[in-house]
């Protein structure tokens, strides 16, 4: 008789914490490398409905590569221009304003002084308020982003040959299916959770920008197409996206034309943000994504450490893949998956109760 010992619960919980500090600690020292292949891989599988559509119409074999690729390719660099432009501009933009900037300034003293705030503390403060570092703050966000897409000669072999390997790949997880069934299934569901969440964001992103754009060129912020650009790409950053986008218009709102302009702005995001992205787009997107707000929010933080604003743009994505790996694939993860999605499974749910009458009673849910 075999002597089958189990590990307390208290020492698994500390070795997997162990291991994952390891593993994202090596993933952050090669992140130059991971984050190109995490976008590479994120890109491909957002164009495999392309594949499939052509390979349906019986298109030639070297098309299968060639149009996914240059669609890639095409968004890729469209990216990497628009980035470069807003660098350029804002770098050009923030110095202009000075005059602006302290007139606003002696406003705001006038204005403590008559509500009996004038005190030393107060002008220092006032004084202190640069709007060059809020440029400077969304500049080096795009820096970084910019910096990201800088080893395009390495994104661009990684596509190539992702898109060489996607047809091969479908095929060997097929063959796989019966082998790692739940593996299979749990890869299957984190590619079409990916591609339903990055078509849902983006047609709901550019419907936001255009409304953004159309709200600043009416209240007058200089640059409205560029910022609404800005708010597309930072409709990818779940939670905090919506504020990184608000910033540089909502400052060039208040320099422009004053604390009413910049109050207009704000109101315009908020209403635009809150009716788009919160009452209509979650109807589309239902539960494509399978994570809780807690854990979104958590992701944001740590993928943003570990990779930097690549890692903020693809937070969702890699979480996506992370449950597929980790949870989704093991045959007793329910009970996690349930604790990241925050949902109950429909098998542990309580089944509803019965009147004498055959009618169905809802089941109260126990009290905490």
């Amino acid at each position: 008789m075999t002597d089958q010992r189990v590990l307390p619960r208290a020492l698994v919980v500390l070795l997997c914490t162990a291991g994952a500090v390891v593993t994202l600690a090596g993933i952050k020292e090669i992140g130059s490398i991971v984050g190109p292949v995490l976008l590479a891989l994120v890109l491909v599988l957002a164009v495999s409905p392309v594949r499939t559509w052509l390979r349906g119409r019986g298109a030639p074999g070297w098309t299968l590569v060639a149009i996914p690729l240059v669609i890639v390719l095409l968004v890729l660099l469209g990216m990497v221009a628009i980035l470069t432009v807003a660098i350029a501009q804002m770098a050009a933009l923030a110095p202009t304003y000075d005059a602006q900037f302290s007139r606003l300034v002696a406003e705001a003293q006038e204005q403590a002084a008559r509500l009996g705030f004038g005190t030393q503390q107060m002008n220092e403060a006032i004084n202190s308020f640069d709007p060059g570092k809020i440029f400077a703050l969304a500049q080096g966000f795009v820096s970084g982003l910019l910096g990201v897409f800088s080893g395009l000669v390495l994104i661009i072999v990684l596509l190539l040959a992702m898109c060489l390997d996607a047809q091969a790949f479908s095929r060997i997880l097929a063959m796989g299916a019966e082998r790692r069934p739940l593996l299979i299934e749990a890869l299957n569901n984190f590619a079409h959770k990916t591609r339903r969440y990055l078509l849902v964001s983006t047609g709901f992103g550019l419907i936001c920008s255009a409304l953004d754009v159309a709200a600043l060129w009416i209240l007058g912020v200089p640059l409205p197409l560029l910022w609404g650009v800005l708010a597309l790409i930072t409709n990818y950053i779940p939670n905090i996206g919506f504020v990184l986008g608000l910033i540089p218009p909502a400052l060039l709102g208040l320099l422009e034309g004053g604390p009413k302009t910049m109050i207009l702005v704000i109101v315009a995001y908020m209403l635009i943000n809150f009716v788009v992205q919160s009452l209509i787009q979650p109807k589309f997107l239902g539960d494509a994504v399978g994570l809780s707000t807690t854990v979104t929010f958590l992701s944001l933080i740590l993928w943003t450490f570990v990779l930097g604003p690549l890692g903020a743009l693809l937070a969702i994505p890699l979480s996506l893949l992370t449950r597929a790996l980790l949870l989704d694939s093991d045959p007793d993860g329910k009970w996690a998956v349930a604790l990241v999605s925050g949902e109950v499974p429909e098998d542990e749910r309580p089944a509803p109760e019965r009147k004498p009458g055959g009618d169905e009673v809802k089941s109260s849910p126990p009290v905490p």
